[in-house]
């Protein structure tokens, strides 16, 4: 049995789409939030706008149950280790998630961790 696959999402400019006042929502990325959600990704949510706005958020778009949790972005991170050295962290824009899975996602953490 494979390792669990943790996987946080932003809410803004991710799977949302803010114009003034109008939410739009980005139905790629809510689609692969439910495919990773089925494959069984823990997924958190989080938001430089706080938590419970993470949530609402997800529940705005039908996806709250996808999460395990919902959290505030750091502002402040104490680790030994800058992200860029963490070796099994992949970042994926938003506009590159299509067509994406768990699996496709350990491969290329494999591919980066080759690499270096």
């Amino acid at each position: 049995m494979s390792r669990p696959v943790y996987i946080y999402v932003d809410v803004d400019e991710t799977f949302v789409r803010n114009y003034g006042s109008k939410r739009i929502p980005v139905p790629g990325v809510i689609r692969h939030i439910k495919d990773l959600f089925e494959q069984g990704a823990l997924m958190y949510c989080w938001s430089s706008g706080g938590a419970e706005y993470a949530q609402s958020s997800a529940r705005e778009f039908d996806i709250e149950d996808c999460f395990v949790g919902f959290l505030p972005k750091p502002v402040i991170v104490i680790d030994d280790m800058q992200f860029s050295s963490w070796r099994n962290l992949l970042e994926v824009h938003p506009n590159e998630c299509s067509g994406e899975s768990i699996e496709s996602y350990r491969e290329k953490i494999i591919e980066n961790q080759t690499k270096t």
